[in-house]
C-alpha cells in the first residue's frame, strides 16, 4: 500500500486512507512537518531575554525562546540525559532551563551548562559536546514577527515557501497604526477525532456555511438590531448573518486563490465597512483617525480595502488578518488534532478595537462558541464516517474544469465555491510525500 503514494491522489478525487492510515500518518510527521516551513509562534511571545513558548513541530515538542543575546531561537525540548521533556509550562521567563528528573541543566540557547554528580561519568564525558544539548531546530526565520522552523538542514527560504502569502502576513500587520502586532489574550484550545487536513480543507470551504452553520444564522437573522449591543457583538453578528447568503452571492462575489506549496486564501467579500460597526462605532472612527495620521489616507484606504477571509498557509498555520485571529493546526494522531487559537492586539489602535476581537473570538473561534462547535461536529462526523466501508474515493472535483490562471504564480477559482484549494493542498501533500520538495507538480 505504501509504494506508490500517487495512487491515492487523481483528478478530482482522493482515497480516504491518507485520513484513516496510521502508516501514512507517520509518514506525514516525517515528509512533511520534518520538512516544511511550520508555523512556531510571534516573537512578541518572547519580548525579553529569557521568555519562552512551548510548542510543537508536527507531534514533536520544541521550544521557542529568546537566548541572553537577545536572538530568537527553536530548540528541541528533550533533555539529553534520560530524554525527559525539560519545560513543561507553555510558556514563562528563566535564566536557564533545568530538566526536573536528575537535574541536568541548559542555557537558553540549548547548550549544556551543568551536570550533577558529573565526576560519575566516564572521562571522555564532555559537556561541551553539541549532542548533549538541547538540539537546535536546523532552520529558524522570522516574516514580520512570525516565526517559522524547518527540520530541513537546506531547501527554499521561508519567503520562498510563503511566496505570495507574505501579502496576508502583511495585510495583519499593516493594519497597526504603528506598523507592530502582539499576541495578547489568552489561548482557545480544542481538540477533534478527526485527521488534521480536515481543518485547513474546511477553513476556504465557502459551500459549508449554509449548512453546517444553519442555527447560527437562524438565530442572527432572528437577532433584532434595536437591542442594545455595545458594539463589540456586532461583528460576529454580521458574520453569522452573511454566512447565510445565497450560493450565488458566494459565486459571484467571493473568490478563492491558490499558490504553491499548498497555500491559499478566501476573500473579496467580507471586509472592514461590512464586519465592523464601520463608521457608526466610535472605536473605528478612532481606529481610522490613527491610522490615517500615522500613514496618510491613501495607505489606510489601501490597507482597509484589502478583503481577505481565511488564510491557509500549508500545512499547519491559518488565521484572519481582518479580525487578528491566528490557529495553529497540531497533529496528534491520524484521527485526533489539537488547534490552538491566538488573538493579536494592534499596536496604536483603539484598547476597544482589542475588546472587539477578544468579543469576536469568544463568539466564533471559541469552544462554546456559535460557530467553532459546529465545524468540530463536523470533523468528528467526518472522522466516523471515513472509517466506515462507504465510498472508497472523496469527491473533491467541483470546479475542477473551471480552474483559472493566477497574476502571482498559483490559480483561483472560477468562483469561491470550486474546491481548488484541496486540490492544490494535496499537490503539495502529494510531492512532499513523494519527497519531491523542489517542485510543485500539479496532478489535478
Amino acid at each position: 500500500m505504501m509504494e506508490d503514494l500517487s495512487q491515492y491522489v487523481q483528478p478530482g478525487r482522493v482515497h480516504r486512507h491518507i485520513y484513516t492510515d496510521p502508516a501514512i500518518f507517520e509518514l506525514e510527521l516525517e515528509r512533511i512537518f520534518g520538512v516544511a516551513w511550520t508555523y512556531i509562534g510571534h516573537e512578541s511571545q518572547v519580548k525579553k531575554p529569557g521568555d519562552y513558548f512551548r510548542t510543537f513541530i508536527g507531534r514533536r515538542p520544541v521550544v521557542l525562546v529568546r537566548d541572553d543575546e537577545g536572538e530568537i531561537r527553536v530548540i528541541h525540548n528533550q533533555c539529553a540525559h534520560r530524554g525527559s521533556l525539560v519545560v513543561a509550562n507553555d510558556k514563562g521567563n528563566a535564566s536557564e532551563f533545568q530538566c526536573c528528573y536528575h537535574g541536568w541543566t541548559y542555557h537558553l540557547d540549548g547548550r549544556l551548562k551543568a551536570v550533577p554528580l558529573q565526576h560519575g561519568y566516564p572521562r571522555d564525558f564532555d559537556i561541551n559536546n553539541p549532542k548533549t544539548a538541547m538540539v537546535h531546530v536546523p532552520r529558524v526565520q522570522s516574516y514580520r514577527g512570525f516565526v517559522f522552523a524547518s527540520e530541513a538542514r537546506d531547501g527554499p527560504g521561508l519567503e520562498d515557501f510563503l511566496g505570495y502569502m507574505t501579502t496576508s502576513l502583511d495585510d495583519l500587520v499593516d493594519r497597526a497604526p504603528d506598523g507592530e502586532v502582539e499576541v495578547a489574550g489568552g489561548v482557545f484550545k480544542h481538540a477533534y477525532d478527526g485527521n488534521w487536513k480536515l481543518y485547513l480543507e474546511n477553513l476556504c470551504d465557502a459551500a459549508h456555511p449554509l449548512f453546517t452553520h444553519r442555527s447560527s444564522i437562524d438565530a442572527a437573522q432572528q437577532q433584532s438590531d434595536e437591542v442594545y449591543s455595545d458594539g463589540s457583538g456586532e461583528i460576529a453578528l454580521r458574520q453569522m448573518r452573511q454566512n447565510g447568503a445565497p450560493y450565488s452571492f458566494w459565486e459571484s462575489q467571493v473568490g478563492i486563490w491558490t499558490y504553491p506549496n499548498g497555500h491559499s486564501y478566501l476573500g473579496d467579500y467580507h471586509d472592514d465597512t461590512k464586519l465592523v460597526a464601520a463608521l457608526q462605532e466610535p472605536a473605528f472612527r478612532d481606529y481610522i483617525t490613527a491610522m490615517e495620521s500615522k500613514k496618510g489616507k491613501a495607505e489606510t484606504r489601501r490597507v482597509l480595502e484589502v478583503r481577505r477571509w481565511n488564510s491557509n498557509v500549508y500545512p499547519s498555520l491559518s488565521f484572519m488578518s481582518q479580525f487578528q485571529q491566528l490557529r495553529v493546526v497540531h497533529p496528534i494522531a491520524v484521527n485526533r488534532t489539537v488547534v490552538h487559537t491566538y488573538n493579536f492586539r494592534l499596536k496604536g489602535a483603539p484598547e476597544k478595537m482589542f475588546r472587539n476581537t477578544i468579543s469576536f473570538a469568544n463568539t466564533v473561534n471559541g469552544t462554546g462558541s456559535l460557530v467553532l462547535t459546529d465545524d468540530l461536529e463536523i470533523y468528528n462526523r467526518i472522522g466516523m464516517g471515513l472509517s466506515s466501508a462507504g465510498a472508497e474515493w472523496i469527491e473533491i472535483g467541483r470546479g475542477l474544469r473551471t480552474d483559472l490562471p493566477d497574476a502571482h504564480g498559483g490559480k483561483r477559482g472560477h468562483n469561491s465555491t470550486s474546491e481548488i484549494y484541496i486540490r492544490n493542498m494535496l499537490d503539495a501533500w502529494l510531492n512532499y510525500m513523494t519527497n519531491d520538495h523542489d517542485a510543485i507538480r500539479p496532478v489535478s
